[in-house]
């Protein structure tokens, strides 16, 4: 059985940098058990324009080295259209970041309350990958809570 594969939020990796009790890792390192793991030109955006230092930039740089990371397609253009034009007052960013979800069809794994009202996205909470044993345990939990 292959992998599964998500999309690691600004949040989460935010979450990673910070100091964490030693015998409980960060959300990030128990998803890089059970996930291939990618995250998004716009996180990085996000995530690079609130670091203060070169030292918070170099942990940055680490942390997304270990996964892939997702950037636009022009041939979706009409999609991210769409979407930037049904925000509301939602984040350009997070708009963006649930065009590449649904682009890529990939879950993402976050907090982050605004990206569950985006129709089409599969948002993994923090709980879930802590709380299952492997990947397909937290999209088969998904999918049938969507049932």
């Amino acid at each position: 059985m292959s992998v599964p594969k998500i999309i690691i939020h600004a949040d989460v990796l935010l979450d990673h940098l910070r100091p964490h009790e030693q015998r409980k890792p960060s959300v990030l390192r128990v998803a890089m058990g059970k996930f291939f793991c990618y995250t998004t030109v716009f996180q990085a955006i996000e995530l690079f324009s609130v670091a203060k230092d070169p030292e918070e930039i170099q942990l940055l740089d680490d942390s997304m080295s270990a996964m892939k990371i997702l950037g636009l397609n022009p041939k979706n253009a009409k999609v991210y259209g769409s979407l930037l034009s049904a925000r509301g007052k939602k984040n350009p960013l997070e708009i963006l970041t649930a065009g590449l979800c649904l682009e890529s069809r990939l879950p993402i794994l976050t907090a982050r309350r605004t990206m569950r009202n985006i129709p089409g996205v599969v948002v993994v909470p923090p709980a879930l990958v802590r709380s299952h044993n492997s990947g397909h345990e937290i999209l088969r939990a998904l999918t049938k809570a969507k049932v």
